[in-house]
């Protein structure tokens, strides 16, 4: 049986906090830290508000309204600014060691990513472990905690609760849309968040250990 391990991306395996804060540095000097704060609760709103918005644009119209929140002044063409360095986020130190040794263990990894496929296949580079599958916001139309990037994949790769296990790092986007359809997953709740880890069938602060969580995940869930 093939048995897949899935993620979210940014913010599990890149640091996409890291990422959003130096790009708005740029643009505001010491103010990154504080900026994206402001920026957290723009992007899920803009992501609603289109579905279909592909992640650049969501990403520059983010930075738009975080600019206006705050009253500063933004020159047209720095909205780009994250999607421009995106690619160049850096992974987690404990990324590439968790992946490999999943792949190690006999499981198949995947993305679930609310991203473009060219934003995405720029971030592989960065990961350097082989990825077997991808699904983006712009294949489904939608972006997570919608249903679409999970449906897809079930669908594409014969996927059940027997056989995949989704790990990622937002409770929001992720942890809550699994429980609902009833996949196995692992909570990789890296900034020590308040949410209820009983969405979760497993929490970890960090991926240490994570390819030994997702053997026992996998087999309390058969």
């Amino acid at each position: 049986m093939i048995r897949w391990a899935t993620f979210d991306c940014f913010g599990t395996l890149v640091d996409w906090r890291h990422g959003i804060a130096t790009g708005l540095e740029l643009l505001y000097p010491g103010r990154g830290a504080e900026l994206l704060e402001v920026y957290n609760r723009f992007e899920p709103q803009v992501q609603a508000e289109v579905p279909v918005r592909r992640y650049r644009e969501v990403l520059a119209e983010s930075v738009r309204r975080t600019a206006a929140e705050a009253g500063l002044e933004l020159v047209a063409d720095d909205a780009s600014v994250l999607g421009t360095g995106l690619p160049y986020w850096p992974v987690f130190p404990d990324t590439r060691p968790a992946l490999a040794a999943l792949r190690e263990a006999g499981w198949r990894l995947a993305l679930l990513t609310n991203c473009d496929r060219d934003l995405i296949g720029e971030t592989q580079r960065r990961l350097a472990v082989p990825i077997d599958a991808i699904v983006t916001a712009e294949d489904v139309g939608e972006y997570k905690p919608g249903h679409g990037h999970f449906r897809r994949f079930a669908a594409s790769f014969d996927a059940t609760a027997a056989n995949w296990v989704h790990v990622a790092q937002s409770h929001f986007h992720d942890m809550v849309p699994a429980q609902a359809l009833g996949i196995p997953r692992v909570w990789v709740n890296r900034h020590a968040g308040p949410q209820d880890p009983a969405v979760a069938d497993a929490v970890l602060p960090d991926l240490g250990g994570l390819a030994e969580t997702v053997e026992r995940v996998h087999a309390g869930a058969r």
